[in-house]
């Protein structure tokens, strides 16, 4: 089946840049594109960044998962990409594109700290995002970009909200 996902909005580009932003990420792509996957067949093969891959790939929904039985084991979620090519619209105004190419292209350590601060406002309940924009300063496109980013929280409707434990019990996401 033939899967296509439209962009529309400017702030979407951020999984797509992150997902292909380190050789190892870009490697378990391509795997999980050609055959279903486990995450212990992907630390496997790529180590712990690996499933750490896997699991980003998972909260910015660019895989399907499935359980698959294993013989005489437990059933174990495998992973495969959901989508099979991309339609990006791509008119935004400069300053909403440069917004989301921040986000998507600051260093890891710089996201780091910018994640707890938006962490700190969001709570262990969540928080409107328009709150959190104006409480750190930022425009709208750039706190989704952020968010988008990140494997730690996700937007649920204009609300900001913690992943829940499913993600969190990964070994290698903290």
């Amino acid at each position: 089946m033939n899967r296509i996902k439209v962009i529309n909005e400017p702030s979407e580009l951020v999984p797509m840049l992150r997902s292909v932003d380190t050789p190892v990420k870009r490697d378990v792509l391509k795997e999980v594109t050609l055959e279903w996957r486990t995450a212990d067949e992907i630390e496997q093969k790529f180590g712990p960044e690996g499933r750490e891959a896997i699991v980003f790939f998972e909260k910015m929904k660019l895989v399907e998962t499935r359980w698959h039985a294993k013989t005489g084991g437990y059933p174990e979620k495998s992973y495969h990409t959901y989508y099979t090519s991309f339609n990006i619209n791509a008119q935004w105004p400069v300053y909403e594109i440069s917004d989301v190419l921040t986000a998507a292209m600051m260093s890891d350590e710089e996201y780091a700290d910018i994640e707890e601060k938006i962490l700190e406002q969001v709570g262990k309940d969540g928080r409107f995002s328009g709150d959190v924009a104006e409480a750190l300063g930022l425009s709208s496109t750039m706190l989704k970009s952020l968010v988008r980013r990140s494997v730690k929280m996700d937007y649920r409707g204009h609300r900001i909200e913690l992943i829940r434990e499913e993600i969190k019990r990964c070994p290698t996401s903290g």
